[in-house]
C-alpha cells in the first residue's frame, strides 16, 4: 500500500479524539500508562487502557513493560501522511478547542470522581 493510500485500520483507528488524544500525548515520547491516564482526567484507567488496545491493535502504538508499568510510543511510519496532517491540527488552538467539545460529546457513563490532591504532612 502506498504512503498516500491510508490503510483502513489506521483510518478506523484515528477516528476517535480520545485515540487522537492519546497519539497527541505519545507524539514526542514514549509514555507510561500511568501519564497518558493523568493526561485525561475525565476517564477511567480501564477506558485509557481500551484505547490503547486499539492502538495497538491497528498496529499504531507499541508497548513494553518494565516491572509492573508499561510503557507506550507511537510508530509514526505506520500513519504516513495521515501523521502529519494530525501533527499540523494538533499546533492548531481551533482544533484543541474542537477536541474539547468532542470529548464532551462523546462521553458514556457517569463523570469520574476527582481525584484529591495528596497534601504535604
Amino acid at each position: 500500500m502506498s504512503s498516500t493510500t491510508p490503510d483502513p485500520a489506521v483510518l478506523a483507528a484515528i477516528a476517535s479524539p480520545r485515540r487522537r488524544e492519546i497519539l497527541r500525548l505519545l507524539w514526542d515520547g514514549e509514555q507510561p500508562a500511568g501519564a497518558i491516564r493523568d493526561a485525561m482526567p475525565d476517564v477511567t484507567f480501564g477506558a485509557v487502557s481500551l484505547q490503547l488496545r486499539v492502538l495497538s491493535e491497528a498496529g499504531l502504538v507499541t508497548s513494553r513493560a518494565e516491572g509492573r508499568q508499561r510503557f507506550y510510543s507511537v510508530k509514526r511510519e505506520r500513519l504516513g501522511d495521515v501523521g502529519r496532517v494530525l501533527e499540523s491540527m494538533w499546533s492548531d488552538a481551533l482544533w484543541k478547542l474542537k477536541l474539547h467539545a468532542e470529548f464532551e460529546a462523546t462521553r458514556r457513563g457517569p463523570r469520574p470522581r476527582r481525584r484529591k490532591e495528596s497534601r504535604p504532612s
